[in-house]
């Protein structure tokens, strides 16, 4: 095969594949801002607002994280799941006092006149509810994150095989048209044994 025309080929591999990157670049950017626009407006719309720094609901070394976002509204992933983890959870085992929402269910079923029981019971359940929810909202979060970096990602490498493509293609000009392939060279033929 002479040198120029595995140069071509070799290169035209190289800008088919900046193409295929820059279109998933292009996918994934669009993937990152669609997943994050949906997060924020999900969140935003709830009204939830982080208690003030100073308030008595984050009081005490388990409520630290809620204080870094004291009196914001949650409208991220990362807000989310301080919220969820650091501020739901913690009141919903005080609430049930350490026991799972399954748990005091199956205490509610075997105690059917226990009203004090039953509204433990709904009270964790919806809590359960709004911290599984929110904690989608962290995972939908950290899924637009990792697009975003995979798409920063894919652009780069397009550039990457875009500039080695470019260099190929000049480098093809450049070949003497007769010039083979050179895949390896004897130095000698081997001396028979014996």
């Amino acid at each position: 095969m002479k040198r120029r025309m595995f140069d071509v080929l070799v290169s035209a591999t190289g800008l088919l594949i900046a193409l295929i990157l820059l279109v998933a670049g292009g996918l994934l950017t669009w993937a990152h801002n669609f997943v994050s626009d949906q997060v924020h407006t999900q969140l935003a719309a709830q009204q939830i607002y982080f208690p003030p720094a100073d308030s008595a609901a984050v009081a005490g070394d388990a409520f630290a994280p809620m204080r870094a976002y004291a009196g914001q509204q949650l409208t991220t992933g990362a807000q989310a799941e301080t919220y969820a983890d650091h501020f739901i959870a913690i009141h919903l085992q005080a609430i049930g006092g350490g026991k799972t929402y399954s748990q005091l269910s199956a205490e509610s079923q075997a105690s059917p006149t226990d009203l004090k029981l039953a509204a433990t019971v709904n009270t964790v359940f919806k809590g359960e509810t709004l911290r599984g929810l929110l904690l989608n909202a962290y995972a939908f979060g950290t899924m637009a994150t990792i697009a975003g970096i995979a798409a920063i990602s894919a652009f780069v490498a397009a550039l990457v095989m875009l500039v080695l493509g470019g260099l190929g293609l000049r480098h093809a000009r450049r070949v003497p048209p007769a010039t083979d392939v050179v895949i390896g060279h004897r130095t000698a033929d081997p001396v028979p044994v014996g």
